[in-house]
């Protein structure tokens, strides 16, 4: 079975960095795209970025610049590198993964970030 586990969310001052890391289990098949989304209190959940399998990254508006996608496919985890974090980052992070044969992975637990000061 599927499994996509999220950690490396906190609590971080306006400013401050955090690195988050996705790890895909349960698949014997190959990753395609990657993504990071978030969702905030009382807001729906938006796309912060993806990557494909080669490294390709692209990102919504709101983080480019402060925010990098990064992958290790023998791993088969996909990080989040969070700079110059804002109050508006708030949210609980999820990852998802294309999974080959299969299509999106089901929706992890999330790990929340709250920068706040």
């Amino acid at each position: 079975q599927v499994r996509l586990v999220e950690s490396g969310g906190g609590y971080v001052q306006p400013g401050g960095s955090l690195r988050l890391s996705c790890v895909v289990s349960g698949s014997s098949f190959s990753i395609n795209d990657m993504a990071w989304y978030r969702q905030a209190p009382g807001k729906q959940r938006e796309l912060v970025a993806g990557i494909t399998r080669g490294g390709s990254a692209n990102y919504a508006d709101s983080v480019k610049g402060r925010f990098t996608i990064s992958r290790d496919n023998a791993k088969n985890t996909v990080y989040l590198q969070m700079n110059s974090l804002k109050r508006e980052d708030t949210a609980v992070y999820y990852c998802n993964a294309q999974i080959a044969g299969i299509g999106w992975g089901p929706w992890g637990q999330g790990t929340q970030v709250i920068v706040s000061s």
